[in-house]
């Protein structure tokens, strides 16, 4: 199956983006299905047609195109759950209990519904393409590095040792004085993990890329260079930078001392330092003189669909112990700037942080035997030299 998703700075047209590539693979004969997590139905809206918790068939392309804009996760029943699991050691600690009446819906609750919805789209058969309207840039970087996350601390809470060793409990229990965990936690945190592996394998699926969406412009231009490196530090890759909302070319010699000079002259600034960057292919959406609406529009825009598989992200290592005694971990992050970056060796994971961004991430087996001596950053490209540990590498 194959996974677009797209996002870009606030006010963008991402969502008409994201409809735009869904009617592009629907018309090249893919089942296709869109997803959002926007409220306001900015999807709906570009497609022309509503959508909400259940999915619509949009008439019209050669292959079927559904939308779906799924309904807020309902995390409260699991709150609730939770609450009389841990009952007894509430008690003890004079906790009030949360009754059902007062559980509104947490921020970020939309976009976890779009997380289940993907997870589910995966194990469909019916679908080739999945395209998912993603919130705007920060947001959508956060969003994407969330299961991982979670599941490490889902991982460093309830280890799976402790879970394995549940059927103890009663003894622990009455050996600790205090009642302990049910084994409806455990079941709890166990469906939390595979949910949250299944959405996980869907994001760093090789199939999977990030389309970004920008109006050429100074702003945008640092905003994409910084959210490129954002998404290649979680290992996914950019198959395109749409440009929306660009001025035709024919106006250039016509602007000339008119108001449109400034706007037509900072485009094409921006799009020429687009072009010049080897993150991935532009291409220009044209400005149609409206906000698009329904099919027509969005295929005006000519939003295109890669037609070879994506390439995977790969972070090698690189034998280097013959000619210098160490081993050498390339992890490409195009647009990193040396002074924002920094390495954290903790036990078998690497903390890597690139200005604003931070990703633990678990050692290849080989460099969890050896020593973090050293990292240079070239060419967009961050190489880790590690030395073997002689208490720990295997003798000859």
């Amino acid at each position: 199956m194959r996974t677009i998703l797209v996002t870009g700075p606030g006010g963008a047209g991402r969502s008409t983006a994201a409809a735009a590539t869904a009617l592009t693979a629907a018309r090249a004969g893919h089942r296709t299905l869109v997803l959002s997590a926007d409220p306001a139905d900015g999807l709906g809206a570009a497609l022309a047609t509503p959508t909400g918790p259940h999915p619509v068939r949009i008439a019209g392309p050669d292959a079927p195109l559904t939308a779906w804009r799924p309904a807020a996760a309902p995390f409260g029943a699991d709150l609730l759950r939770l609450q009389e699991w841990a009952a007894p050691a509430l008690d003890l600690a004079g906790a009030a209990r949360l009754e059902a009446e007062e559980l509104t819906p947490l921020p970020g609750a939309e976009e976890a519904a779009v997380f289940r919805a993907l997870r589910e789209s995966a194990q469909v058969a019916d679908t080739d393409v999945v395209v998912v309207d993603l919130p705007p840039l920060d947001r959508a970087l956060s969003l994407l590095a969330l299961p991982p996350q979670l599941r490490r601390y889902l991982r460093r809470l309830l280890p799976a040792e402790r879970r394995a060793a549940s059927g103890l409990r009663p003894v622990l229990g009455r050996l600790a004085g205090i009642p302990l965990p049910t084994e409806g936690l455990y079941e709890t945190v166990d469906r939390w993990d595979r949910e949250l592996a299944a959405v996980e394998a869907v994001v760093a699926a090789p199939t999977t890329t990030v389309r970004l969406v920008a109006e050429p412009g100074p702003a945008a231009t640092t905003a994409l260079a910084t959210a490129t490196t954002g998404f290649a530090l979680h290992a996914l890759r950019v198959d395109a930078l749409l440009a929306s909302r660009t001025l035709p070319r024919s106006l250039d010699g016509d602007a000339a001392g008119s108001w449109l000079a400034g706007p037509l002259a900072q485009q094409r600034a921006a799009l020429d330092d687009w072009t010049a960057r080897p993150a991935a292919p532009v291409h220009e959406l044209p400005h149609l003189g409206r906000e698009p609406r329904g099919l027509d529009d969005l295929a005006a825009l000519g939003v295109p669909l890669d037609a070879a598989p994506p390439r995977p992200v790969h972070w090698p290592v690189e034998d280097c112990l013959a000619a210098d005694g160490v081993l050498v971990w390339t992890i490409p992050l195009p647009g990193a700037v040396r002074g924002e970056l920094d390495l954290l060796r903790r036990g078998d994971e690497l903390v890597l942080t690139v200005g604003r961004f931070r990703r633990i991430v678990p050692l290849p087996s080989a460099l969890r035997r050896c020593t973090v001596t050293g990292a240079g950053l070239s060419e967009g490209a961050l190489r880790v030299r590690c030395t073997p540990d002689p208490a720990l590498w295997p003798r000859k």
